[in-house]
């Protein structure tokens, strides 16, 4: 089975907000387990030739994930996620930063806070994304970053790892 899937960022009027959305021809629960199991997130959250290398994950209320983005020169850009709310198979809310490998968070940075809803289909599953921004400024930054082609990048690399599992 083949994807024709495409990835939409759309910037809500008043600048302090994304949606993205993405179509999966996957079923929900093989969708829910990418996003949500640490094995499976190291395989296609990061761009290519960037790879993502969890340090620890812990997906529950109140729990949080540590990561870098590790660039093909070994370089690594630490991030957290802290989980706030979780309502299985359907989403799930998490506040976002930079850190460092310790998960000290990175004040110089924008924080962004993610609403992901999960939508089983006839076709398998509707991802969408609210990634909210404290101001205009914070928003713009993650744009200059390369967050649009980078988050674009990673759900493709979704798609391939949920039409080929190993």
């Amino acid at each position: 089975m083949e994807s024709n899937s495409k990835t939409t960022i759309t910037e809500v009027p008043g600048g302090k907000k994304l949606i993205v959305t993405r179509a999966f021809n996957a079923p929900l629960r093989q969708v829910w387990d990418a996003w949500t199991k640490s094995n499976l997130l190291d395989q296609w959250w990061a761009p290519k030739p960037w790879k993502a290398e969890t340090k620890s994950m812990d997906f529950r209320e109140g729990g949080t994930w540590i990561y870098a983005m590790v660039g093909p020169e070994g370089e690594k850009h630490w991030a957290r996620a802290d989980y706030e709310t979780i309502e299985p198979l359907k989403g799930y809310t998490v506040t976002d930063a930079f850190c460092d490998e310790h998960g000290n968070i990175n004040q110089d940075l924008p924080q962004m806070h993610w609403k992901c809803d999960f939508h089983e289909t006839p076709a398998g599953t509707n991802v969408v994304i609210e990634i909210t921004f404290n101001n205009e400024a914070d928003l713009e930054k993650i744009i200059e970053m390369g967050f649009k082609e980078g988050f674009t990048s990673g759900l493709a690399n979704l798609d391939e790892l949920l039409l080929n599992p190993s």
